[in-house]
């Protein structure tokens, strides 16, 4: 009997871990609507959406939850998610992680300034370095849940720090930590660090 009971307990716990797990190939087709905005390879050709492709599945996830659950409000985003399961966006994270996200570009403007802010951030105004969590190639940390920026839409990422700074951007947890890190920065320092990492690979 205790050896039935063992059974049933390991798989059931088999079972729970591959349903939490996303299955890309389910995601191809759960993804099909969001083409729409975020080009049909995770790869947005409208500066105002973000490239998905590429983009660590943990983080994906996360954010497609907040926005469902109420916890990041995305207007553009309104209805879209609503109605999925945990298991449906685990699935279209896991797609767009196996995704190959295409190269950005930087404008050659305000790039001194910006290295220095993404690499040394500003220790007079206390402003941390960027590559602390985004790695100093922009790649992000998967496993930790901090986003690959390298390659993104510049635009995109000024409207996203600049929500941070302001407080309209409040999912990063109770320690606030994007919005503590940018909360000191300055329109333009912010527009040169948005063209700076939309250049790196």
């Amino acid at each position: 009997m205790k050896f039935l009971v063992k059974t049933l307990f390991v798989l059931l716990a088999t079972i729970s871990v591959a349903h939490a797990a996303g299955d890309a190939g389910a995601g191809k087709g759960k993804a099909a609507s969001c083409a729409a905005c975020h080009g049909a390879d995770g790869n947005s050709m409208v500066g105002t959406f973000p490239k998905l492709a590429g983009q660590g599945a943990k983080y994906l996830l996360k954010q497609m939850k907040d926005i469902r659950d109420g916890a990041r409000s995305v207007p553009a985003m309104a209805g879209q998610v609503d109605n999925m399961s945990d298991q449906d966006l685990a699935d279209i994270a896991a797609y767009y992680a196996g995704l190959s996200q295409t190269p950005g570009a930087s404008k050659d403007e305000g790039l001194a300034l910006a290295e220095s802010l993404y690499r040394a951030g500003n220790a007079d105004v206390g402003i941390t370095a960027c590559t602390a969590c985004h790695s100093p190639r922009g790649l992000g940390n998967a496993p930790a849940g901090f986003p690959r920026i390298a390659g993104q839409h510049a635009e995109y990422l000024a409207i996203q720090l600049k929500a941070f700074r302001d407080g309209a951007r409040n999912n990063d947890g109770d320690s606030k930590m994007m919005r503590s890190v940018v909360e000191r920065l300055r329109d333009d320092e912010i527009q040169a660090l948005s063209n700076y990492i939309a250049g790196l690979r």
